[in-house]
């Protein structure tokens, strides 16, 4: 894990981390300040310490391959400024990071918070759910997050190779390509204890964008529109899969790559 940037924004890998237990003492004690002093660190420390989606799976090792004496030697290092900052919202950090810590340990699935869902251009049905969790997700994402380089040609055919044995859908570089919009990675989440195959984009223009997919069994639909979390989703179905293109460009744009996209798919 690389060194915690005094005073910078921490990505997703190094809150993980953290939580994880898996940063140096001097990369914890910045982290914690940054937790107590800026009120966005904070808000996504909280977010990733609850989130139901597998953080630790999408960026390192799960926790469960670190020993309990390691947590309670991280929890145990925290400085209480920050733990009376919680506790004065009703709960105790220390108690909430030890109760997810005994969740990795003993193997037991976090519940999944509550997650509100913005509608705006469609009726909700019953497949919504896990597209509220995916654009949860997402909305952590920064041009950051996707920095690092997408890979030659024949890494990305080795990635999208590996989702797409997953889910049993045949992907390659050439199907899932958008004009304009760099590819940057593929890769497997979980979602309900079933796979989530989720292929990242950055958009010069708007930022980043990811089509993700999961096995479905409620057969083909047309394509429709919503908008979650302040980014545009089009979705559809497969008679196997669902699919949903998210991202912050324009929905006519948006509309436009989808519509591309499913027809190499499903041609």
């Amino acid at each position: 894990m690389s060194e915690v940037n005094k005073g910078q924004m921490p990505t997703d890998e190094q809150l993980t981390a953290f939580i994880d237990g898996e940063l140096d003492a001097a990369d914890c004690e910045r982290i914690e300040r940054l937790i107590a002093d800026d009120e966005r660190v904070a808000e996504r420390f909280d977010f990733l310490s609850r989130s139901a989606l597998p953080f630790a799976e999408a960026f390192q090792p799960m926790l469960a391959e670190a020993p309990a004496a390691k947590l309670d030697a991280m929890l145990a290092a925290i400085p209480s400024a920050r733990e009376n900052k919680t506790r004065a919202a009703g709960i105790g950090r220390r108690g909430f990071l030890t109760a997810v810590a005994a969740s990795f340990v003993a193997a037991i699935a976090i519940d999944r918070a509550v997650i509100g869902i913005g509608h705006r251009l469609s009726k909700p049905d019953e497949d919504s759910e896990w597209r509220a969790v995916v654009a949860e997700y997402l909305s952590l994402y920064t041009t950051d997050t996707l920095s690092a380089p997408a890979g030659d040609h024949a890494q990305q055919v080795a990635q999208l190779n590996g989702v797409g044995a997953k889910l049993g859908l045949s992907l390659a570089p050439e199907a899932i390509a958008m004009p304009g919009v760099e590819f940057k990675r593929a890769q497997i989440l979980n979602y309900d204890s079933k796979p989530l195959v989720q292929i990242a984009y950055l958009d010069p223009e708007s930022g980043p964008m990811a089509l993700c997919i999961v096995q479905s069994t409620k057969g083909a639909a047309a394509p429709d529109m919503e908008n979650r979390r302040g980014m545009n989703v089009v979705y559809w179905s497969s008679a196997t899969h669902a699919f949903m293109l998210i991202g912050h460009a324009p929905i006519d744009r948006m509309q436009q790559l989808a519509a591309d996209i499913r027809a190499r798919l499903v041609a």
